[in-house]
């Protein structure tokens, strides 16, 4: 499926879920790794707060993009943001949904602060 580009400029991003590995098969355990590079994957979770609505939701990041320093209820940034439509039958039942993938979490400013307070 077509993977698509997540503008983020105009977005406040808050980390709620500290990073923990993805967990690619819940029976045995097995960390999920990137296709490509063999790295193990991340998950963390965010609210997505854009002109006055937000979003809950889970970004997978490889490890090595890990930013230390993330606190939780701080603004983070997501460099190359991109959601990928998926679905699949489980169980005999059609699920769908979006999942996001980011090439690292990093701390960020919150959008329209230009200073410290005096």
């Amino acid at each position: 499926m077509r993977t698509i580009r997540v503008e983020t400029s105009a977005a406040t991003i808050l980390l709620t879920e500290s990073p923990e590995p993805k967990v690619r098969d819940r029976q045995t355990g097995e960390i999920a790794k990137d296709a490509v590079s063999g790295e193990a994957l991340m998950t963390i979770g965010v609210v997505y707060i854009e002109e006055g609505e937000s979003s809950l939701i889970k970004v997978t990041v490889p490890e090595s993009g890990v930013s230390e320093g993330l606190a939780l209820g701080a603004p983070v940034a997501l460099p190359g943001l991109v959601a990928r439509p998926w679905e699949s039958v489980f169980n005999g039942q059609q699920r769908h949904g979006i999942a996001y993938r980011a090439a690292a979490v990093t701390p960020a400013a919150f959008l329209g602060v230009t200073g410290a307070a005096a």
